[in-house]
């Protein structure tokens, strides 16, 4: 089993964090008894291999489109049980909430409160994300589309997870930090395999 990165279309860095999936891939194997492998796979939006992937992960800092065959894939890949976690690595936004308005338009993007249990897996975050980098002084968000009561997309700003999985010495990162954005990931993924059960 591998974890995914979407590979997506509109011109946006797709692949802007290169080592961050094989770290967490490693982190959970340790701390999660999991059995993923090393190496991420790329999957695209469209693509009928979605669906062999339990937790599958969107980073980035521009532009996202998506079509029309695109949006059916997405939304029927995660009606199905799958997950998808979106990263704003910083510029995603206002691409990222017109793009999940066509994939769901009938549920709306909310905060997830921080009882929820993508808060509450292996590692407990009380106070919701970690704020791993600072960009515009505001505190970090986990927002959600939930369909027939299940986070099926966990969309996540002013944190960069992603960044913090990296090998530490790509951003300079704290042990500290690398661990929090780790154990966080963790937790998500964890959600992304068992729904919180």
């Amino acid at each position: 089993m591998k974890l995914a990165l979407l590979v997506y279309g509109g011109g946006g860095d797709w692949y802007a964090n290169p080592t961050a999936l094989k770290n967490l891939a490693v982190f959970c194997n340790q701390k999660l008894q999991t059995n993923f492998n090393g190496e991420e796979a790329q999957v695209e939006a469209g693509s009928p291999d979605l669906f062999n992937y339990p937790f599958v992960h969107m980073t980035g800092h521009g532009r996202w489109t998506v079509t029309d065959e695109e949006v059916r894939n997405l939304r029927a890949y995660l009606s199905a049980g799958g997950f998808l976690h979106i990263d704003d690595n910083y510029g995603l936004d206002e691409y990222v909430r017109p793009a999940l308005k066509r994939i769901f338009p009938d549920a709306e993007l909310v905060e997830v409160p921080f009882s929820h249990p993508v808060y509450h897996g292996a590692f407990s975050f009380n106070k919701g994300l970690p704020k791993i980098h600072e960009h515009d002084n505001k505190s970090p968000k986990g927002y959600g589309i939930f369909h027939n009561g299940r986070l099926v997309i966990f969309y996540t700003t002013e944190t960069d997870l992603g960044d913090g999985w990296e090998d530490p010495e790509v951003h300079n990162d704290t042990p500290e930090m690398h661990k929090q954005a780790l154990q966080m990931g963790a937790n998500i993924v964890q959600y992304a395999l068992t729904g919180g059960s």
